[in-house]
Order: C-alpha cells, then sequence, then structure tokens
C-alpha cells in the first residue's frame, strides 16, 4: 500500500481538489484498495505497477490534466512510513499532536542544507532530520513556529518538493497503508 502526498491542496481556497474526485482519478490509474484521508491532500492506494517515484509523477501529471493546475505529490509506501514513525527523535507519546510534524522531501537531505539556520535561536523549537524527512518539534504548533518558517525557505527546500503533516496524520498514514 502506499499514501500519496498532495502538497498545498484545498489551503486557502485555492487548488481544490475534491477527494471524491482524487479517489477516482486514483481509481481511473488502474490503483485499488483507493481511499483518502481528511480534506488536506493524502489518499492512499493499492498498485501493482511502478514505484513511488513514478507513482508519483503519474499521480502529478494526471492531477494538473484533470484539474488545470500543478500539484507536487510525494508517494511513499507502508514501510517507508512505519519506519518514519519508529524513528522519531522525540517523545511522540508525550506530546500532543500539533507539537510534532514530519515534512516528507522528494529526496535524501543531508545537515548541510540546514547550515545556515541558527537552531539554539529557535529554541525550544527543534528540528532533526530522518530518511527523505524532517521532524519538527513546535510547542505552540505550527502556526506560531518561527522555525518551521526558516525551514520552509525556498533557499532550504531548493530543487526539492517538500511537504509537512501533524503527527496525528503521520500515524494515521502507517495505519491506513497497513496490507
Amino acid at each position: 500500500m502506499y499514501a500519496a502526498l498532495l502538497r498545498g491542496v484545498n489551503v486557502g481556497g485555492s487548488r481544490k481538489v475534491p477527494m471524491a474526485d482524487l479517489r477516482a482519478l486514483l481509481t481511473s490509474l488502474g490503483h485499488d484498495a483507493v481511499r483518502t484521508h481528511l480534506q488536506s491532500g493524502q489518499a492512499v492506494f493499492a498498485s501493482d505497477h511502478g514505484g513511488e517515484e513514478s507513482l508519483a509523477a503519474e499521480l502529478a501529471e494526471a492531477i494538473e490534466k484533470r484539474f488545470g493546475f500543478p500539484v507536487d505529490v510525494i508517494v511513499r509506501n507502508h514501510a517507508y512510513l512505519k519506519g518514519v514513525v519508529e524513528a522519531c527523535p522525540f517523545p511522540a507519546a508525550e506530546l500532543e499532536a500539533r507539537q510534532l510534524h514530519v515534512t516528507y522531501f522528494s529526496a535524501p537531505v543531508d545537515a548541510d542544507r540546514f547550515a545556515a539556520i541558527d537552531a539554539p535561536a529557535f529554541h525550544p523549537e527543534e528540528f532533526r532530520l530522518g530518511d527523505r524527512a524532517l521532524y519538527l518539534y513546535a510547542p505552540d504548533g505550527l502556526g506560531r513556529s518561527k522555525l518551521a518558517e526558516a525551514l520552509g525557505k525556498p533557499r532550504v527546500n531548493k530543487g526539492l518538493i517538500a511537504t509537512s503533516r501533524n503527527w496525528n496524520t503521520v500515524t494515521k498514514l502507517v495505519e491506513l497503508t497497513r496490507a
């Protein structure tokens, strides 16, 4: 099972991708067991053709053709999603879901990409890198996070697709992709 993470849809009244239409689109592409989660751009599906990168490219192309605007898509399988949860460097069970976020990247990232960020200046907010992922602890939530703002700058994410999810969604995707 796979999860498709769509970046920047259904927020602020623009770039609308109705979840029923997304499910129909995934089904029309030959995928099975299609489900969506919330309205913020994630779907799960089974597929026996392609890998994560080709599935993401196929879906991004189909979305642009169907809805008339480009959407960045990251596709990850159950094992990867489960590994992200298991590798969390923060005490997730002790935190509120709004305090912990994961940013998924389209490719591996290294610490050099974040070298210009003065992490201690944002304390008590913290981030840690994982496998094509960044974990963000923001005690006051993402909306008030100055560190999240710094991490989201184009110079930091240049050449990558990056999309963030709160911890509730991160763990729900693991559950939904379990075969």
